[in-house]
């Protein structure tokens, strides 16, 4: 194949696997959209209490991604070379870790509710909703992660329509559930919170059986099977460690360090925890093509370097994509700042929310430009090169060495306005565009790992 061919493919794959991922999230998100107007509708206390369980949730999925992404840069590199075995033991010690940490978090959530929430929020009312959430969604925790665990063993090998498929499949059955629970329609009890907890259970309950009867019985590209799954050894456990354990330890990192920002929103003003939902859930919504062009491009560019790709190849892509990754940030933003009206009219808020929410929703309109430019070059160009550790590195810095420090000045020593201490939660977005951008020139990303060095 010729290198103009091998071009037009790699695109052709970067396209499509970015178009497939961003619609599969954007169902995805869309289902919180319904969760999040329903709830609102129905209750603000209610919809605050199902923000604060959120933020548990935000970091169980953070940690599942992150187990998910380390597992895939070594995955993607062995499927770039057709090393199946590598990829059914690799994918064994990432379903391993993920069971794992979903027991854990469901232990404490089950005998430490109070003590859980007690971290977000000190309002009695919005608490009290939010453990009526939390005893029912725990349920949910494992399997929604061995689900996301399967998928991202099947978009190791650019197999990614079936995430697409079974969001559209429980779209629909999520809504319909949540009207029937959370205001007890066509002789069902009247819910509330505990309804769209019900609802969401069952929908990734549905979700998990479509994906595991897909990878185990249909796809034919892995041939899965459960002894796959779950058979690995010491040595790929060690050589995730090496490589993929820095892109966990980011995701633990982040996940807890949005779960610290939850509890300083849910410090400040009740319609200031309304807002936070409302807007976090708008702004999902407007990153999804960014959030799946930074999966597609570390897939790619581990598959590219599995393959042999010459350096000058890995650079000349690498240039031209960045371009790319500012007009879909310039997008992103437009379309927040476009539809964000629309979305906040379809929650029954009171003036100060949705007051709160335009001024939340207009920081994030600015930040999501550097967001959609520098987590595909860190995490989808860095971390797919082979220099997983630089991610942990940068995050930790600026996150608990600069974010969250000044946040707290802002929100509880100089008691500045809420919007402040929200636009100081979100500043390391625009500023690691700078480190993105220096370190993507140096090209020493580009790493071995060392069970290739022998090679």
């Amino acid at each position: 194949m010729s290198g103009k061919a091998d071009n037009r493919a790699f695109y052709k794959a970067f396209l499509i696997m970015t178009v497939t991922v961003a619609f599969q999230n954007l169902i995805v998100y869309g289902v919180n959209l319904a969760d999040s107007v329903m709830m609102g509708a129905y209750s603000e206390t209610a919809l605050s209490g199902v923000g604060i369980c959120n933020n548990i949730q935000y970091l169980l999925f953070m940690t599942v991604i992150g187990v998910a992404n380390g597992m895939t840069v070594i995955a993607s590199r062995a499927w770039g070379k057709k090393d199946f075995d590598s990829i059914y033991r690799i994918s064994a010690v990432a379903m391993w870790l993920t069971c794992a940490f979903s027991v854990l978090v469901f232990v404490l959530c089950s005998f430490f509710p109070r003590q859980v929430i007690g971290l977000f929020t000190d309002k009695e009312a919005v608490a009290q909703q939010a453990i009526l959430y939390l005893n029912i969604i725990r349920w949910s925790y494992l399997i929604y992660s061995v689900t996301q665990i399967l998928l991202a063993v099947l978009r190791s090998v650019e197999t990614v329509k079936i995430g697409f498929y079974v969001s559209v499949s429980t779209f629909g059955l999520n809504i319909f559930l949540n009207y029937i629970f959370i205001y007890g329609k066509f002789g069902a009890p009247e819910l509330g919170v505990r309804g769209a907890a019900l609802a969401t259970l069952i929908s990734r309950a549905v979700e998990f059986a479509v994906v595991v009867i897909y990878a185990l019985f249909v796809d034919k590209k892995l041939s899965l099977t459960f002894v796959k799954l779950f058979k690995t050894d010491a040595e790929m456990f060690r050589g995730y460690f090496r490589t993929g354990f820095p892109l966990l330890a980011s995701n633990i990192s982040w996940g807890l360090a949005m779960s610290v920002q939850g509890a300083i929103i849910g410090r400040l003003a009740e319609s200031a925890i309304a807002a936070n939902s409302i807007a976090t859930t708008i702004f999902q919504i407007a990153t999804v093509i960014t959030y799946a062009s930074s999966n597609a491009v570390c897939v790619l560019t581990a598959k590219m370097i599995g393959e042999g790709a010459t350096l000058d190849t890995i650079k000349d892509r690498s240039r031209k994509l960045q371009p790319v990754f500012l007009l879909i940030g310039l997008i992103s933003s437009g379309l927040l700042i476009l539809f964000k009206t629309l979305i906040i009219g379809f929650y029954n808020a009171s003036p100060e929310t949705v007051h709160c929410t335009n001024l939340f929703t207009a920081v994030l309109a600015v930040t999501i430009i550097g967001t959609s430019y520098e987590v595909p070059c860190l995490c989808g160009l860095v971390s797919g090169g082979g220099e997983t550790s630089f991610v942990f590195r940068n995050d930790l810095i600026w996150m608990w060495g600069v974010v969250l420090p000044v946040s707290a000045l802002s929100a509880f020593v100089f008691k500045f306005p809420v919007v402040v201490t929200f636009a100081c939660l979100k500043a390391d977005q625009v500023l690691k565009c700078i480190v993105a951008y220096f370190k993507v020139r140096k090209f020493n990303w580009i790493k071995k790992f060392k069970s290739e060095e022998t090679e």
